[in-house]
């Protein structure tokens, strides 16, 4: 099973100003290294979480069927599937009907449970689910707290980006930053 983001979120869900009010930064000579540094607390935030924050589109690849007939899909909140394509085992694609499959968009992890499905696939990557993942397409979709998560790992590397070389990163998160995202990461059985 292997995840693709096929297209980035348009945005960042905590705005540049908001990081240099957070930081009292009055210049803007560091405006690169700062949305550097809140495009990388984002993809911490969503690595860890396993959370698409704003609207993004991904691809889940799969060898084959699960013999039970449902999928899952790990990435949180799966907003919409756009299509099922199965490669038959000579490399020939064909869609696979919705009426064919339920999903479960409430569940976490999202589900689509097939009820026919191709009997033959391709070896390797036979199975592609297209779908988009977010809370939104605007940064008032994302919870406050992992809003503040972001905000406060930006400000930690920030406060120690002339210690530490670029192989070195990120050197620590800060204190409080596993408690804020606690709440948002996957249950575990």
């Amino acid at each position: 099973m292997t995840l693709i983001r096929t297209v980035e979120p348009s945005a960042e869900p905590v705005a540049l100003a908001e990081v240099k009010a957070h930081l009292r930064v009055d210049h803007d000579s560091e405006d690169s290294l700062l949305e550097g540094l809140i495009r990388a607390a984002r993809q911490e935030v969503e690595r860890a979480t396993g959370l698409a924050l704003l609207e993004q589109s991904w691809r889940l690849v799969l060898d084959r069927w699960p013999r039970s007939g449902c999928i899952a899909i790990a990435l949180h909140p799966v907003r919409e599937i756009i299509s099922v394509t199965a490669y038959g085992t000579e490399g020939e694609a064909s869609l696979i009907n919705p009426a064919d499959y339920q999903v479960d968009l409430v569940s976490r992890p999202a589900r689509i449970h097939f009820s026919k499905v191709p009997p033959a696939l391709r070896a390797l990557n036979g199975i592609e689910i297209d779908f988009v993942a977010g809370f939104g397409e605007a940064a008032t979709d994302v919870p406050d707290l992992l809003k503040r998560a972001i905000l406060l790992l930006v400000a930690h590397w920030y406060e120690f980006r002339g210690g530490f070389g670029p192989e070195d990163q990120p050197v620590s998160y800060p204190a409080g930053y596993d408690r804020m995202i606690a709440g948002f990461r996957p249950g575990r059985l």
